[in-house]
């Protein structure tokens, strides 16, 4: 197939840097320069700023809310550095601290009222029960994981968190004692709503709860009216799954020797409020559908104007490593204008990124750059696959670079020897 032009082609560079290069842009993308005693303080401010309000997010309690709570001191010493930058993090059991913008949005489609009594199901790290604390009148949180309940009780109770109520249990069953619940916010997806949670909801309440296959989620908003409920969908996205009671009536597991992607040719459209935007696809930032990219076929386009602003589309999928040993990865691509943002590393990519059984990161393996301007080209890589690997990310997008980007019929699987 036909390569991208020479001014396309990146400067030979050993991958392990690029992926260096990667973490050091995800980094300084939300936190300035760290000196010898990191200034958390103006971390989180410089996070509030570019990944939640500029993200959208603009209910201004949730924001104050935001700025206040300490994210770092819920985030493990080994993880530290990065605890001002909009992403997920491992914080052991399997199990992930939530990107900042997804715990403030999440937050603002609750509609906290000081009056509330809230249901948290999975306290992780404690952190969105933190942010929680100073919107409502309790929170109870529930957490499955023994280590991590505790963890996050003693973390809640050292800095002040006198409303939160914390507990060890499957929130699949909720906490009937205290219920009912005027809100109840989820973070960790089963495939359905929970029964016992829908009956612990009070009448008129909200619930929000990411639903759906283990990669193919989507985050929901539910509402009990005179009864039942009422689903509205708000975005894709990927939570880790709920465990417990949950997992075992899930009805729909992905084959980790087959892996795939869905939509990759971005026909298939769902709306997001007032936006429509690709099936399937999560945690876009300055992304929508071109409806007739390349005649009658729809693209997604990138958009991005100030060097270093998140600009891009995940999609997760289950892989064994020890099973598959590459893949085979191609899309095909339009460009204008295309130049890096604050760093040279800040430019469009393909990535895909790969994790244990633990979900701890293993590496990136990339194609790209994607420089310069350049009509439609076919680009395809097969690229090898870490044994360890047991889930993995596809990313498409500018990620921090400057111009425009179509990309179409990303295609995707498993490379036969």
């Amino acid at each position: 197939m036909p390569a991208l032009p020479a001014v396309t082609q990146p400067v030979p560079v050993r991958r392990r840097q690029i992926i260096a290069l990667f973490v050091l842009t995800l980094v300084a993308s939300t936190a300035p320069a760290q000196q010898d005693r990191p200034n958390w303080d103006a971390q989180r401010a410089r996070m509030v700023e570019s990944a939640i309000i500029e993200a959208g997010v603009s209910d201004p309690r949730v924001i104050a809310a935001m700025r206040a709570t300490r994210r770092h001191e819920f985030v493990p010493l080994a993880q530290r550095r990065l605890a001002y930058a909009d992403m997920a993090l491992p914080i052991g059991a399997s199990q992930t601290i939530s990107p900042p913008f997804v715990v403030a949005y999440m937050t603002e489609q609750l509609e906290p009222k000081p009056t509330d009594k809230v249901l948290e199901i999975g306290t992780g790290s404690g952190y969105q029960a933190a942010v929680l604390s100073p919107l409502v009148r309790d929170v109870y949180t529930i957490e499955i994981v023994p280590s991590l309940g505790k963890r996050a009780a003693k973390t809640l109770r050292r800095l002040d968190y006198e409303n939160v109520h914390a507990r060890i249990g499957d929130g699949y069953e909720g906490w009937p004692e205290a219920a009912p619940f005027d809100k109840i916010i989820v973070t960790c997806s089963p495939e359905n709503p929970p029964p016992k949670l829908v009956e612990q909801l009070a009448e008129g309440g909200r619930m929000v709860i990411p639903l759906g296959e283990r990669f193919q989620q989507e985050l929901c908003l539910l509402k009990k009216v005179n009864g039942e409920l009422v689903r509205e969908s708000l975005r894709g996205t990927l939570f880790v799954p709920m465990t417990g009671a949950a997992e075992e009536r899930r009805e729909v597991l992905p084959d980790p020797a087959n892996p795939a992607i869905i939509n990759g040719d971005f026909s298939e459209v769902a709306e997001e409020g007032e936006e429509p935007r690709p099936a399937g696809w999560h945690y876009l930032r300055q992304a929508e559908i071109d409806p007739s990219a390349r005649g009658d076929n729809p693209a997604i386009v990138f958009s991005n104007k100030e060097p270093g602003l998140p600009c891009q589309a995940l999609q997760g999928f289950a892989i064994d490593g020890r099973k598959v040993k590459r893949l085979r990865v191609g899309f095909t691509a339009k460009g204008e204008g295309l130049r890096f943002g604050q760093r040279p590393s800040q430019l469009p990519y393909v990535v895909v990124t790969y994790y244990d059984e633990r979900r701890v990161w293993l590496g990136d393996e990339v194609i790209g750059p994607l420089r310069g301007t350049f009509d439609w080209t076919e680009r395809e890589e097969v690229l090898p696959v870490p044994a360890g690997a047991r889930e993995a990310g596809l990313r498409i997008g500018l990620l921090g670079g400057v111009g425009k980007l179509w990309v179409d019929d990303v295609r995707f699987g498993r490379a036969r020897d």
